[in-house]
């Protein structure tokens, strides 16, 4: 995909549903030029609303739309905006569901126009099914108590300061939001089941002894939408460590109210018991919380709690860093 990038958040009800450019913005700012923003939308990344005009006349190459909504969907009243960017010159990129190729009114603009659809989320490639065999190099999974806890950030925030350490790392992207960072990946939720693992094989291949691949967890294997794919990244990233990440102001699972949140140090385990098959020396070597809705005054007594309960050291990444994990490494 081409740089730099315009994000269009259509008209999405909460800042939540922009997270995918919201990520995009915070670890690639120098990549964005500007959003695009539809009235009503209620979500903002804190840069420069800009026309399709004006990021034209800047060069902006891509359109990237940067929303990750229930379901996938594209709305119908966003084609326009969509072939608009098109007839202006630029490539559009889109982690949802849904293809772009398949609205009809996008495929046929992107022929009229010679730009390019990119599908994040759909693999442009067949893989194996995973063989669990050992391979040279150092792999860390996040993985999580819950969906959208900070598994992703926690990966890119090793990987940064590793590199900072003069470390050899590499932040191996497995959804939409972590692809546009990254510039390559695979969305292992649209892989079919059987060839999950083997998807995550393929991503983190055999590499030097002390390189650390940053494997980006997905969901939890306490959600029962998503336990499967959290599950195939487990055996397939062959992990030699794991860091486990939680939003600790959830009381149920995320869009399931009956589902009550899992005990971290039971959270812990299982991951650690499923990951054995693949690799049985792995260990757990840090948890990251997401404080960002525990008051200030509250947030140094939490993370010390889990620290003591899990014996593992304990931080909110965006507050302190990873620094501490990193040591443990």
């Amino acid at each position: 995909m081409d740089r730099p990038y315009l994000l269009f958040l259509g008209d999405v009800a909460d800042q939540l549903a922009a997270k995918t450019a919201q990520g995009v913005v915070h670890w690639r700012r120098d990549w964005c030029f500007g959003q695009l923003r539809l009235p009503g939308c209620a979500a903002d990344l804190g840069i420069e609303d800009v026309t399709i005009d004006q990021a034209k006349a800047a060069g902006v190459r891509t359109l990237l739309v940067g929303v990750a909504n229930s379901g996938g969907f594209l709305p119908d009243h966003w084609v326009e905006t969509i072939t608009g960017a098109m007839a202006a010159g630029m490539d559009v990129a889109s982690g949802l569901h849904v293809r772009l190729e398949d609205v009809p009114a996008i495929a046929e603009a992107a022929q009229r126009h010679g730009s390019r659809l990119f599908d994040v989320r759909h693999p442009t490639r067949t893989f194996e099914t995973g063989k669990g065999i050992k391979r040279e190099g150092l792999r860390l999974l996040t993985v999580g108590t819950d969906c959208s806890v900070g598994k992703m950030y926690t990966s890119l925030a090793l990987e940064q300061e590793l590199k900072q350490r003069g470390r050899k790392a590499t932040f191996r992207a497995t959804g939409q939001t972590g692809i546009f960072i990254a510039g390559e990946g695979v969305s292992v939720d649209a892989v079919v089941a059987d060839f999950i693992s083997g998807s995550v094989e393929w991503l983190s291949p055999a590499n030097d002894p002390d390189h650390w691949d940053l494997i980006e967890g997905q969901g939890s294997l306490f959600h029962p939408a998503f336990a499967g794919v959290s599950l195939g990244l487990l055996h397939g990233a062959q992990p030699d460590a794991i860091v486990l990440c939680h939003e600790p102001t959830r009381t149920y699972m995320r869009g399931l109210k009956h589902q009550p949140l899992p005990d971290l140090r039971a959270c812990l385990e299982a991951n650690l018991e499923a990951a054995r098959l693949t690799n049985p020396d792995v260990r757990a070597v840090g948890v990251s919380v997401n404080t960002s809705l525990v008051g200030k005054d509250a947030r140094g007594a939490l993370i010390a709690d889990i620290e003591a309960e899990l014996g593992l050291p304990t931080v909110d990444p965006f507050v302190e860093g990873v620094g501490r994990i990193v040591d443990a490494l």
